[in-house]
């Protein structure tokens, strides 16, 4: 028993150690981002302008790579929120709630959600707070037919990554929570004031008309993707969620979380947040150091590696099943109930 215990001290040392090495920033490196994301992003704005004068088409071509800078803009925003992206907190903050303006998400409340999402990734009797909802097989079963209705409409991909993207970046993220200070309400709401603000500065500056043609494609463009990144890295086949009893964070961080390996230009517009397992085992880590990390130490190379094709494929896994610990399909559910009872 003591030898077993030794080992698994030995182990969590190994892997402090080893991402103690990245837990910093580069001021360098993250100023550059900031200037290499956001000033693109607004040239691009100005192109797109100019560009309703010549063609909607070439206007919607732009708005797509101006939507991979908004995702960028949104990781470094996330970085922010982890504390990552500079030494200083105060920087951190300002710059967080600067890059959340262009991406219509309030620093503060986002953040108390997304460190929960971090302390209880993969864990079955903590879910439902910055995680996409799932539930288990046999609380399906359980579930009246209006409810499983209800359930399987959340989790079809036309509504979860079609139009709840929109809904949630639009709407959802201007309402408080029961559960947030008095502070982060009232940033909730200067959020919101500040980017009717700016909605109405570039109504005013370029017409009603040329700023919807333009935001809406660009922001739902991001949205969507954004949503799809995030469900991705956390519902794959082989994925691992337990009960709190068996939690452990350096276990859950590696095998609850994906590497998803994206071609160099979508890597680059995602930030590297592909590299998943090294985030979720490592906030600290600023994000263009994340494939470093995982290159330059094996010990992250054995995890679940997601590609773009196979990713497709999580789309249909809806349900955990504690049995055979895996994440599995409704109809695929069904199919063993139904061979079960005949």
């Amino acid at each position: 028993m003591q030898s077993q215990s030794q080992n698994k001290t030995d182990n969590q040392l190994t892997w402090i150690q080893v991402i103690s090495q990245y837990n910093f920033p580069d001021a360098a490196k993250s100023w550059w981002q900031i200037i290499n994301s956001v000033v693109p992003y607004l040239l691009l704005w100005v192109l797109m302008v100019q560009s309703l004068k010549i063609s909607y088409i070439l206007t919607l071509f732009l708005s797509i790579i101006a939507a991979g800078f908004m995702i960028r803009i949104f990781i470094i925003f996330h970085d922010c929120g982890h504390g990552s992206f500079f030494k200083s907190n105060r920087l951190n903050t300002i710059i967080g709630i600067f890059t959340g303006l262009f991406t219509f998400t309030p620093y503060h409340k986002w953040h108390r959600d997304h460190k929960l999402h971090h302390s209880t990734v993969g864990n079955l009797d903590k879910r439902g707070i910055g995680d996409v909802p799932t539930l288990t097989t046999d609380e399906f079963k359980k579930m009246s037919k209006w409810s499983r209705l209800r359930y399987r409409a959340f989790r079809h991909p036309i509504f979860l990554f079609g139009i709840a993207p929109m809904l949630l970046f639009i709407f959802q993220n201007r309402f408080t929570k029961k559960y947030m200070t008095f502070k982060e309400r009232v940033y909730v709401h200067l959020t919101t004031l500040a980017v009717i603000a700016i909605i109405l500065l570039m109504i005013w500056a370029i017409g009603l008309k040329a700023y919807l043609m333009i935001q809406i494609p660009v922001l739902y463009i991001a949205a969507v993707h954004g949503v799809w990144l995030f469900y991705v890295q956390h519902q794959f086949e082989d994925v691992l969620w337990t009960r709190s009893s068996e939690w452990d964070y350096k276990t859950l961080a590696i095998q609850g979380s994906s590497f998803f390996k994206l071609p160099k230009i979508l890597q680059w517009f995602t930030g590297n947040i592909g590299f998943h397992h090294i985030h979720h085992l490592s906030p600290r880590i600023p994000n263009y150091k994340l494939e470093k990390c995982h290159n330059e130490n094996s010990l992250f190379h054995d995890v679940n590696t997601i590609t773009f094709f196979s990713s497709l494929r999580t789309m249909k896994l809806r349900l955990w099943n504690e049995k055979t610990q895996q994440l599995v399909s409704i109809r695929s559910f069904k199919k063993a109930e139904n061979a079960a009872m005949s």
